[in-house]
């Protein structure tokens, strides 16, 4: 019983007594069979479980056309899939034509030849088994795949945080600013994505890379001298010049890992541009550039108001860590000059959110 369950389910749609017996006696030795006499009761067993994997169907029924009934099957999610094979006396090439037109795979011509009948269903279910057993394979390909990709951004992600947290190690600015600036620059991506201008660049998938990306801003510093990183104090104008090449290092870090690639990498492109001109300023007095309003990529200028507000929220060596008023004021006081405007309207109206995201990831707490 369970063997017989296994094998291939045949449906035979025909009104002809003869004509099912004929079918029924090839396909009985090695397959299932249901019997259909109308178009109606085909329609009903097509979608009965299990599916039927193969379906002969005359032309000619008392209560509609096979023609009308292979549309229906092919219209309808559940069976459109199931191959079908004309039953027909017909021989003329316009009805042959129709047939395939409709999604048909075969015909099969009556008077009916037994061996003729057993080779074409026989074909058929082997060619359907081939198809089911490649959509397996693809099914699988498919699940491997993202689940090599899932992998693979995992170890890139925890590389990325792995050589930013080498970078601030050597810094004054430790604790959890990777982690505040990247939240940062995700819920203000997110609020200036509404506006209209900046839509089409900030996606869910470009803010995600900016995201991602983030941390790496400050990766050149190391490559700047601890007598000028760790000095407890404001650098003075030469020392000052040594520390902005900090932005030139994590650029041509960033380029020399894009060179070992053999095509463009749009996150290592965001990395490097936010690395090269989270400095610039929106008037044209920031480094190491001198970039000015829309020349400086628009993720460096995101940067730049994520890495200003945590350096001021922030405790350093020459300065006591700023309210967040206090903090949000000098945001607001320098947009249009030091910030994009834009983006600075979009920080500010997230204010809130963006406290709160400090206070989550404060270095007192951790």
């Amino acid at each position: 019983m369970n063997e017989m369950s296994n094998l291939p389910l045949i449906l035979i749609v025909d009104d002809s007594p003869a004509n099912i017996s004929i079918i029924n006696e090839v396909a009985k030795p090695y397959w299932r069979t249901r019997i259909a006499t109308t178009g109606k009761k085909a329609l009903e067993l097509a979608l009965l479980e299990p599916k039927p994997n193969l379906v002969l169907l005359d032309i000619i029924l008392p209560d509609m056309d096979g023609y009308d009934i292979c549309q229906s099957l092919k219209a309808n999610p559940d069976t459109r899939d199931i191959p079908i094979v004309f039953l027909t006396a017909k021989t003329e090439e316009q009805d042959e034509a129709l047939g395939f037109a409709l999604g048909a795979v075969d015909y099969i011509t009556k008077p009916f030849s037994p061996p003729i009948v057993e080779s074409r269903i026989r074909n058929h279910l082997m060619l359907q088994e081939a198809k089911a057993l490649l959509r397996n394979q693809n099914a699988l390909l498919e699940r491997k795949v993202a689940e090599r990709t899932h992998e693979l951004a995992q170890v890139r992600d925890a590389t990325i945080l792995a050589m930013a947290s080498l970078a601030e190690t050597r810094d004054n600015e430790t604790g959890n600013h990777i982690r505040r600036t990247q939240n940062f620059i995700r819920v203000l991506a997110q609020k200036l994505s509404s506006n209209p201008s900046y839509a089409t660049h900030l996606d869910a998938d470009a803010i995600d890379l900016l995201y991602k990306s983030a941390p790496l801003h400050d990766i050149g510093k190391v490559g700047i001298p601890d007598s000028i990183l760790l000095k407890p104090g404001p650098l003075d104008k030469d020392e000052f010049e040594l520390m902005k090449r900090h932005t030139l290092i994590g650029r041509d870090a960033i380029l020399a890992a894009e060179s070992k690639l053999d095509k463009a990498n749009s996150f290592l492109a965001l990395a490097r541009d936010i690395a090269l001109s989270h400095h610039e300023k929106w008037d044209g007095t920031g480094y190491p550039m001198g970039l000015a309003g829309e020349d400086i990529p628009l993720a460096a200028r995101l940067m730049a108001l994520a890495d200003v507000y945590d350096a001021l929220i922030s405790k350093r060596a020459y300065k006591p860590a700023f309210s967040h008023d206090k903090s949000i004021a000098i945001i607001q006081e320098g947009k249009g000059r030091h910030f994009d405007p834009d983006a600075a309207d979009a920080f500010l109206a997230i204010a809130d959110d963006v406290k709160a995201i400090a206070q989550t990831f404060s270095d007192e707490d951790h």
